[in-house]
């Protein structure tokens, strides 16, 4: 410890290096490394290459019966558009669903609001509604000027084209 002139406190310390750096296992070698790699292939790999072999099946499955002798292409159209329609129809029927069930609880609130707010928002929407009729009020004298500014313009336009 030092004591400087001007009565503070200054510490000092000196960190020696190490003499020779930690041998550093390689990731291969560690154990949760080797569960990573496992998992990636049970988790990821495996059910990917599974979805990749059942849809390529399926396709050579399903050319093999449309395309040989009596094929009824027709009837392979006709189950395919079902196929594509479902997903389209429940994605509806939820939609549906949901939105009757925001429409419940909408109806369900608003005979939760008490009555004074109730007469407080017919307050107020009578309030909107004497605003904007002063609104049309206040505009109508500007648009008469204008309109009688544009008719004096019209009517001076066409006196200077007659002479």
């Amino acid at each position: 410890m030092q004591i400087k002139p001007s009565g503070s406190l200054s510490f000092h310390a000196k960190i020696q290096a190490m003499k020779s750096p930690l041998p550093l296992p390689r990731p291969e070698d560690h154990l949760s490394y080797q569960l990573h790699r496992k998992q990636v292939w049970q988790q990821i790999l495996l059910p990917i290459l599974l979805a990749v072999l059942i849809l390529i099946a399926v396709i050579v499955l399903t050319s093999v019966a449309t395309f040989r002798d009596n094929g009824e292409v027709g009837r392979w159209a006709a189950m395919s558009e079902i196929w594509l329609v479902i997903p389209l129809i429940v994605a509806g029927l939820i939609l549906l669903i949901l939105l009757i069930a925001i429409i419940y609880l909408v109806v369900r609130l608003t005979n939760l609001i008490p009555p004074y707010s109730y007469q407080a928002q017919i307050i107020f929407y009578r309030i909107e509604s004497g605003a904007k009729r002063i609104n049309k009020m206040a505009r109508r004298p500007v648009l008469l000027f204008q309109e009688l500014g544009a008719l004096i313009k019209a009517a001076i336009e066409k006196a200077r084209e007659r002479m």
